[in-house]
């Protein structure tokens, strides 16, 4: 009995050390994705990587993991001559095969979401013009415009669409001419906008769009998502 209670103390201890070597071993590895995360032409303000999945040790043997989860905050790139802002990026990446070690990591397919802030979303508007949420899945826009030597502010409702995968819109759906010949046209100059959102990793594209209280959230699917090498 005295024997077997030793061995069982054994397996235990050595199961312990099994664990604790495994997970050190997965944290250096997310220490080592995250450095080399990149997403091309754009600038990533820092980067979270949660690899999942046990034991660790027996998919790098493999060469592929399980899932990896990644939290991409500050993504920003310029596109059509505009600079514009994913303040926060989460996915959820499938199939990850590896290769040099952890020089080189590709994903067979990947969900998420990523948020545009409507903070950020101002900054890529025109000088001047104010994004906030207009609530029931709307944006409100507020700009001025000069009319006849007066300056004229004005705040419409606005739906906010995806134009061929990549773009977003953002259109009023009406403006209050006020009987002003020409004002609905200079609003809508102001307040109507697009910007191509270019700040991806390779492979990811966007599916659908919805303004909430918290900013536009975007719904990201795509596959052969390449994050390193």
């Amino acid at each position: 009995m005295r024997a077997l209670r030793i061995l069982l103390v054994m397996v235990v201890v050595l199961g312990v050390v099994f664990i604790a070597v495994d997970r050190a071993a997965a944290y250096f590895a997310e220490s080592e994705v995250e450095s080399r995360v990149e997403v091309t032409g754009a600038t990533i303000g820092s980067t979270d990587v949660s690899i999942k999945g046990f034991p660790f040790l027996t998919q790098v043997a493999g060469s592929a993991l399980d899932q990896v989860d990644i939290k991409l905050t500050g993504i920003e790139a310029a596109a059509g001559g505009h600079r514009i802002r994913i303040s926060e990026m989460d996915a959820e990446l499938r199939d990850v095969e590896l290769a040099d070690g952890f020089s080189s990591a590709t994903a067979t397919r990947a969900t998420g979401t990523a948020t545009i802030s409507y903070e950020d979303l101002t900054r890529a508007a025109d000088d001047g013009v104010v994004v906030a949420y207009g609530g029931s899945g709307k944006v409100k826009v507020t700009g001025s415009v000069e009319v006849l030597g007066r300056t004229l502010k004005r705040s419409v409702i606005s739906t906010v669409t995806l134009v061929d995968g990549h773009t977003v819109r953002v259109r009023a759906d009406k403006v209050p001419g006020e009987g002003i010949p020409g004002l609905e046209g200079l609003v809508r100059g102001r307040t109507d906008f697009e910007r191509e959102v270019g700040a991806l990793p390779s492979g990811l594209k966007l599916q659908r769009i919805e303004p909430t209280k918290d900013g536009l959230v975007i719904s990201v699917t795509g596959s052969d998502i390449r994050l390193a090498g």
